[in-house]
């Protein structure tokens, strides 16, 4: 057909057929494609206090969960919030009630190109569980874990804990690592694990304090409380290194090996030429000849381009005429 209608879109692609093959002429003449650097800036995450807990109700024979967490982040933010509430149907009223007060709770993690790092502090806190109100379930005067993940470094995952925490009313002696176990009769038990630290080549956590708790408080239509609770968590995961950029030219030769000392040449090998000259100046001066240098390729491959879309273009004016 010879159509107006057909003709523009034949001429239009022949087009950005030429501008296509100019642009991409570079980087497929020469034979090398840029070098990106990864896309994996690690992780990072942080979070001051966790809950996994399964509240059993007196006037029910249900259980119901409280899955709270305050200051969680990730990278890159931060947080800082000192109290956290929940509110549970058939607890305190459907009221709001305490589950942490603190004076400084903290969560940090930054991420960037070859570092991921987190943080989370607690300072003067107390946490409650749904059926004790005035009875913390722990109180601590300041933790702390931090994870740090860098390029080219082992990742490193750390925590800061007191000498001494109260459980359930009871002061408790700590260890820098281990586990204790609280029991009050009539309330229930508390087991502690304490400065629970894991690193692999490319990750790093940490936890300063994970409480297991059973307490069957009988208050504020509570009959049972079981579950988890984490304090100062920290996490991270190291960015991947930037790949190498691809090289385009070939490494240099060995210099030829000069004869020892004394050594007669031999009498096969040829006599070298008067007018030898140094290794490479042979494509220096070939080059030189013809007028070619490095930007040859691109205007050959211009110039390739631009002959078939002209060629295209005079075939399609005649065909119209």
């Amino acid at each position: 057909m010879n159509s107006t209608f057909f003709r523009v879109p034949v001429r239009r692609l022949a087009t950005v057929a030429t501008v296509m093959a100019l642009a991409a002429g570079p980087a497929t003449l020469t034979g090398v494609g840029p070098a990106y650097a990864a896309d994996d800036h690690g992780r990072a995450s942080a979070v001051t206090l966790r809950t996994g807990l399964d509240v059993s109700l007196l006037n029910k024979s249900v259980n119901v969960p409280l899955a709270v967490s305050l200051n969680e982040v990730q990278a890159p933010q931060s947080a800082e919030e000192t109290t956290l509430t929940a509110r549970l149907d058939a607890v305190n009223g459907g009221r709001p009630f305490s589950v942490l007060r603190a004076e400084v709770a903290r969560a940090r993690a930054t991420t960037s190109a070859t570092k991921a790092e987190a943080a989370s502090t607690l300072v003067h806190a107390r946490l409650h569980v749904p059926g004790l109100p005035l009875l913390a379930v722990i109180e601590v005067e300041q933790i702390t874990s931090k994870a740090t993940c860098e390029v080219g470094e082992k990742p490193v995952a750390t925590t800061a804990i007191p000498g001494s925490v109260t459980v359930l009313g009871e002061r408790v002696n700590l260890t820098a690592e281990g586990s204790a176990d609280v029991e009050v009769p009539g309330v229930g038990e508390v087991r502690l694990d304490l400065s629970s630290t894991r690193t692999t080549a490319r990750s790093a956590a940490a936890t300063a304090l994970e409480l297991k708790v059973s307490v069957n408080p009988s208050k504020l239509n509570v009959a049972e409380v079981d579950g988890t609770l984490t304090l100062a968590e920290a996490a991270c995961k190291t960015p991947a290194p930037a790949s190498e950029p691809a090289s385009a030219s070939e490494p240099a030769a060995e210099p030829a090996a000069e004869p020892a000392a004394g050594a007669q040449p031999s009498a096969d090998a040829p006599a070298p030429r008067a007018d030898a000259k140094p290794q490479g100046a042979v494509a220096e001066e070939r080059l030189a000849e013809t007028g070619g240098d490095a930007t040859t390729p691109y205007l050959v491959g211009g110039g390739i381009a631009l002959l078939v879309a002209g060629g295209g273009a005079v075939v399609l004016a005649r065909r119209r005429g």
